[in-house]
């Protein structure tokens, strides 16, 4: 129950602003009002702070897709009931910031993963389309729109452990429901990194906004022998009310956490990488990927790999809520090199009490990128498939014929790359569960017709910047490619890309 009720209240979380220009903010995009009305057509001349919440099983309910040949990334469709259309989210919002890092300039797949990295809570900075289009005319294309905490000037997670004097610290009640933290000197909760004046907002991963005193010490009773306190320091909370930002707790950083996510990077030997990934329920009842088979003296044992370990991201990238075979495929795809992020139970039990991504507490989640190797790389013992010669690139042989129509959030699911100064385009990219992966698009297939007109000619660019509003169907002739062969005729630096495709998040 106090989970829901936590969900429920989360955009309360805003604290109150009123504009100072004496605090030096001089972009007239970022002049804050005091509070979001969503009917309020002035209140969206702004940028605006989404907290989103993904409940079991479910998406945070909004579609994210890249407009073709241009920066930015627009929400093309908020489904109804869910906590993106609670949160404000509107069609044509503009993402300008994901937690604290700003992603106007960063790569549509990269503003993806961030997202699905957060879940299972995100706070997403978005502004309007119209304003967004008339700032941009006004201040250039390198303008940053996005208001980011400064470093080092974050909410914090601390893990508390009791020792003779208790928790180490006692709490004073302020107006409008807010508790504040006085601090033993050289108590528990100082050593665990809570800032002397901190703002308490949530315990286990429960919001204490609307706590009574009595109910909050209930649950820090509740608590046993250790807690786990989302605070904020006064600099912080002065930091958020300037800029309008919610002390939110996908913000925060990790501080004495009892556990940490663990990245590991396995380099494929003769007997293959040495474990078993299986689909099966985990502590919590949700399906997840576990590793298990871990056998000593290979790979995976020795970069650290337990048995019983969860994996929660392949190079990076979240593999939360995919199906056993797009996971196997994820790590297949790494080739011979493969970097992965996993969870022991017990950091598996820490953070869905936190309600909070392992993957935002990882010191490095830019794993590096895995070197291409030359096949399927399999998780057990097998061999290596030989490699067609790549110093000769070799020309596709056959021809498929597609036709494709937009999924629910109005793309086709794929991104389009082009080499510069060559003949080809090719799919680099295709979104799982989308129109082109059902209809059996694969990342290497080479583009020979678009809508019935050859490829290859001067006014592609111009074809290809008209396919979004074209009518449907997309009727696309492809010729197979190993996605590992693709870099035998593309050139470091030489790829151009274009999205077709609309994720849901």
């Amino acid at each position: 129950m106090e989970r829901a009720a936590d969900l429920q209240n989360t955009a309360s979380l805003t604290l109150k602003f009123k504009f100072n220009p004496k605090l030096g903010i001089d972009n007239p995009v970022l002049s804050l009002a005091e509070d979001h009305n969503p009917s309020d057509p002035w209140s969206l001349e702004r940028p605006r702070f989404c907290l989103l919440s993904k409940e079991e099983g479910k998406s945070f309910g909004f579609h994210l897709r890249q407009e073709l040949g241009k920066a930015g990334h627009v929400v093309c469709r908020v489904d109804p009931g869910t906590s993106a259309q609670r949160q404000g989210l509107q069609e044509g919002d503009r993402i300008l910031g994901v937690n604290n890092n700003a992603v106007e300039h960063e790569d549509y797949a990269v503003v993806v993963r961030r997202i699905r990295a957060s879940s299972p809570r995100v706070l997403l900075t978005v502004l309007a389309r119209h304003v967004h289009d008339v700032a941009r005319a006004q201040l250039g294309e390198d303008a940053h729109l996005c208001p980011t905490l400064g470093p080092g000037v974050r909410p914090r997670l601390c893990h508390i452990v009791k020792d003779e004097g208790g928790f180490g610290f006692s709490v004073t009640h302020g107006n409008q429901g807010s508790f504040w933290l006085v601090l033993s000197t050289g108590g528990a909760a100082e050593r665990a990194g809570v800032p002397p004046g901190a703002r308490l907002l949530e315990v286990n991963g429960v919001s204490v906004e609307k706590f009574t005193h009595n109910q909050l010490t209930r649950k820090l009773w509740q608590s046993g022998q250790q807690v786990t306190l989302l605070v904020a320091g006064p600099e912080v909370e002065e930091q958020c009310r300037q800029l309008g930002m919610p002390l939110a707790a996908p913000l925060a950083e990790g501080w004495a956490l009892p556990t940490k996510p663990r990245c590991l990077h396995l380099q494929k030997g003769p007997r293959g990488f040495g474990f078993l990934l299986r689909e099966e329920k985990g502590l919590d009842g949700r399906p997840g990927q576990f590793l298990w088979d871990v056998d000593p003296g290979l790979p995976a044992k020795k970069a650290g790999m337990q048995a019983g370990d969860r994996l929660v991201a392949v190079a990076g990238e979240s593999v939360e809520g995919l199906g056993h075979e797009e996971t196997v495929s994820r790590i297949q795809a790494q080739g011979s090199c493969v970097s992965l992020i996993v969870v022991d139970p017990d950091a598996d039990r820490f953070f869905s009490m936190v309600r909070l991504s392992p993957l935002l507490f990882l010191e490095n989640t830019e794993a590096p990128a895995s070197p291409q190797g030359g096949g399927s790389a399999s998780l057990v013992e097998t061999e290596d498939p030989s490699l067609e010669d790549t110093d000769v690139p070799s020309v596709p042989l056959g021809s498929r014929q597609f036709s494709l129509y937009p999924g629910p959030g109005g793309g086709y699911g794929f991104r389009l790359s082009c080499v510069a100064g060559g003949p080809r385009l090719f799919i680099s990219q295709v979104t799982p569960g989308g129109s082109a992966a059902r209809a059996g698009l694969r990342v290497g297939d080479v583009i020979l017709e678009v809508n019935g007109y050859p490829v290859g000619e001067q006014n592609d660019l111009e074809r290809l910047q008209q396919l979004p509003e074209a009518e449907p169907p997309l009727c696309l002739k492809l010729a197979a490619r190993s996605p590992w062969g693709l870099e035998a005729w593309i050139p470091p630096g030489a790829v151009e890309d274009w999205a077709l495709a609309s994720d849901l998040l």
